[in-house]
């Protein structure tokens, strides 16, 4: 199920305007259930400058380490500090509890250029 009221990125990624220009994100359920068990989160440090495409963290799972690509340029302005005890609420809840970053955007009209949850669904049903 791909919630609809997100913004979804080819990196598998999604997003979601939490207030003013700070956008929340994660990966999505298909990115998760590809990686297998998430057993460690390598987060960025809070107030760190992140450029969209450029990686900021990772995601080790039992089959391999990913990156996490910035989907937008800003700042960053919390990360999800309960990831450090507890990375699997990446695999039980990706769009809720596994939330990984919160960015502070440069420029919000940069998630017109991403993926509504349509077109995110048609993408994952081509891999």
């Amino acid at each position: 199920m791909t919630p609809e009221d997100l913004k979804y990125t080819d990196e598998h990624e999604w997003l979601t305007v939490t207030e003013g220009s700070t956008v929340r994100v994660g990966i999505t359920a298909y990115a998760q259930d590809q990686l297998g068990d998430v057993v460690f989160v390598e987060l960025p440090k809070v107030g760190a400058t992140v450029e969209a495409g450029t990686p900021l963290g990772e995601v080790e799972s039992t089959k391999s380490v990913s990156e996490i690509f910035a989907p937008l340029s800003g700042t960053v302005v919390a990360v999800n500090n309960a990831l450090d005890d507890s990375p699997e609420l990446i695999n039980s809840d990706p769009y809720g509890d596994g939330w990984i970053v919160e960015i502070n955007a440069e420029d919000l009209s940069a998630l017109d250029e991403l993926m509504d949850a349509a077109a995110y669904q048609e993408l994952t049903e081509k891999d």
